[in-house]
């Protein structure tokens, strides 16, 4: 049987507090592209190039060159539909939180305040020699002098705070996606197609727990066997449809 958005705001009621993890599908809608579909970034450069620890500790400015364009093109992005039904949720008190594989603040401009980043983020950039935080404006305004940001510091070039390939996501924030998911009644997944992990087994999380499990996503993800509801659908349109059928 198709599912509907009133079956899923029927979940959403019966089962809250709801807690949401968000994929590169909800912020596609508002012009950023993803990595890891067929048409992403990764089908057009190398990641072992542009997006590895190693790359960047080999060829700091080359990965900045890549990057920049990109920091450019998330900051001018504006939060859509999707984003702003999940801040109007969790407002009412339907939404408990937003664990989020996005990077581009998005749910934070939109209203969401219980938002957990677990694979980083581009508002800030750190100082792998002395640990310096920069935050974004001035990393901005950095690259828009050089090919790469330096350290106030130690003069050192800057990494963008998002989690590389051959890095570990931080233990803290996986630890604390898990103890969201399972004091939660519903996992509400948004836009991601449940590929990387620690992260895509938070549906296994929520299913031992007894928590609810309910997917929203273009395209099959390897957990659609444990949604009591599963939407094919345009993230934007179908969290703004729920948001209404919940208001």
């Amino acid at each position: 049987m198709a599912h509907t958005v009133p079956d899923l705001a029927a979940l959403v009621r019966e089962r809250r507090p709801c807690v949401v993890l968000t994929g590169a599908g909800i912020s596609t809608e508002s012009g950023i592209p993803d990595f890891r579909s067929p048409d992403g970034i990764w089908a057009k450069h190398d990641p072992m190039e542009y997006a590895t620890i190693n790359a960047f500790r080999r060829n700091p400015v080359k990965v900045w060159e890549f990057y920049a364009p990109r920091f450019e093109l998330l900051t001018s992005a504006e939060p859509n539909s999707g984003h702003l039904a999940l801040a109007e949720l969790e407002r009412v008190g339907l939404v408990a939180a937003v664990v989020t594989q996005n990077i581009d603040g998005l749910h934070q401009r939109a209203g969401s305040h219980e938002v957990l980043e677990v694979h980083g983020s581009i508002r800030s950039a750190s100082c792998l020699e002395c640990r310096e935080r920069v935050p974004l404006e001035e990393v901005r305004a950095a690259l828009r002098a050089a090919p790469a940001p330096l350290c106030p510091r130690c003069g050192a070039v800057l990494k963008p705070d998002v989690v590389m390939f051959g890095e570990l996501l931080p233990a803290d924030a996986i630890d604390r996606a898990i103890e969201l998911v399972r004091g939660a009644g519903l996992l509400l997944v948004v836009g991601s197609s449940l590929e990387v992990h620690p992260v895509a087994g938070l549906p296994d999380e929520a299913a031992s727990a007894g928590v609810a499990v309910a997917i929203l996503n273009r395209g099959p993800t390897p957990f659609d066997h444990l949604a009591s509801v599963r939407l094919d659908r345009a993230a934007g349109e179908t969290l703004a449809e729920l948001a209404q059928a919940l208001a």
